[in-house]
């Protein structure tokens, strides 16, 4: 247990990056921060060192990704297929099964030592839900959760006729260290959706701030409200840095 609380967070904003290379920074950061905690448990409280916490926003170019639970089935797609769409394709370490990343979508990777915040995972889903559910309400759309099902969506109220999901999460955990996290649709193309079962579910619709309000969104506009509304709901001080900071 690291004693030693910092809320406070890098933001790093990091445009468009290729999958690949995002997955390799997250877990570079990752497992620094599991490392310090590591080395704290082996000296006194005292010379303990804080960890750091990170949030990194991004795009990312056309994407399908795999969670540990998922079925490769729910891609509907062959690499002839993927070429074709000018896609790539990774199976991955996080929660969840197979979601999209592509352009206009804004894809949020927290890596935050927990035990600097709240060692409970439901809440930071909850968290982060919570953070696209405001950000969403300042444009005029309402959203939610569905029960049994992660992520925000739009006509979620029992009964609705036509569920929409605008956000998936799916994120790793370990030693209290956070990575992966959220994909928020803003100005995504969804007929990229198309080509997968979205996190296999096959009887529910994928949506986008543009498709639910008739026009592309202003993403930096979208972002900055994004960000401010997860560092008021985590109590966390923002240290902005908009350029690739390694």
């Amino acid at each position: 247990m690291n004693f030693k609380l910092n809320k406070d967070t890098q933001f790093l904003s990091l445009g468009m990056m290729d999958y690949k290379e995002a997955w390799d920074y997250q877990e570079e950061l990752f497992l620094n921060t599991i490392e310090i905690k590591t080395s704290n448990r082996k000296i006194e409280e005292d010379n303990h060192q804080i960890t750091p916490n990170y949030l990194i926003f991004l795009e990312h170019p056309h994407v399908y990704t795999l969670g540990k639970s998922g079925s490769e089935e729910n891609l509907l797609l062959d690499e002839i297929g993927l070429k074709e769409k000018k896609a790539t394709y990774y199976k991955i370490n996080r929660g969840g099964d197979i979601t999209y990343h592509g352009p206009g979508q804004i894809v949020g990777y927290p890596i935050l030592d927990l035990d600097n915040f709240f060692t409970d995972i439901h809440k930071y889903l909850r968290l982060l839900e919570e953070a696209v559910i405001l950000t969403l309400r300042e444009y005029g759309i309402e959203s939610g959760r569905i029960k049994g099902l992660t992520g925000v969506w739009i006509d979620f109220e029992e009964g609705a006729k036509n569920p929409r999901k605008i956000c998936a999460l799916g994120v790793k955990s370990s030693r209290w260290v956070t990575m992966h996290g959220f994909a928020f649709n803003v100005n995504t193309d969804l007929n990229y959706f198309k080509n997968i079962i979205p996190c296999g579910i096959d009887d529910k619709a994928v949506t986008s701030m543009e498709a639910e309000l008739g026009k592309k969104q202003d993403m930096q506009e979208v972002s900055n409200k994004l960000k401010q509304h997860i560092a008021e709901l985590f109590e966390m001080k923002l240290l902005d840095k908009n350029e690739k900071g390694y």
